[in-house]
């Protein structure tokens, strides 16, 4: 995890904490998670991203991450919750918000693309193809992508 969280490129919101560390680890591999910070609820994402409660006078709004990896089933705030709040907030809407999830349900998928989700991805079970996609995920999203920040 960086030092200065208003540095961080990837913020990983996940509440598995084998899901969190198979894609730390891979987006590590592939030299693209020097940057990484991860929160393991909504709650804490929410303070992170917007710099409240224990991240107030740490964090700056003004410094958004480039990525945010966002799990939908969790507890305190789900993501849908999250990605909500992160695409009305004029000051956030820009973040390009991954959903990575196990849910593939398409009422899921459909309300994440109606709030601003910028992909969605069910995480694969087999862990060679989850592998795959989060280094394919990180490719893309933080080499070939021009951010907007």
């Amino acid at each position: 995890m960086p030092n200065d969280p208003n540095m961080v490129e990837v913020l990983l919101v996940e509440d598995n904490m084998d899901d969190a560390e198979l894609t730390i680890r891979e987006l590590k591999k592939h030299n693209m998670a020097n940057q990484l910070y991860h929160v393991k609820d909504g709650e804490e994402a929410l303070d992170f991203i917007f710099a409240n409660r224990s991240y107030l006078g740490t964090r700056k709004i003004q410094f958004p991450p480039k990525l945010i990896l966002l799990d939908i089933q969790m507890p305190k705030v789900n993501g849908i919750e999250v990605l909500e709040a992160i695409k009305t907030d004029p000051r956030t809407a820009k973040i390009p918000v991954i959903i990575l999830t196990s849910s593939n349900e398409n009422t899921d998928i459909q309300r994440c693309y109606k709030l601003g989700a910028n992909s969605y991805i069910v995480k694969p079970v087999n862990f060679i193809n989850f592998a795959s996609a989060i280094k394919n995920l990180g490719y893309y999203w933080l080499l070939l992508n021009h951010s907007p920040f």
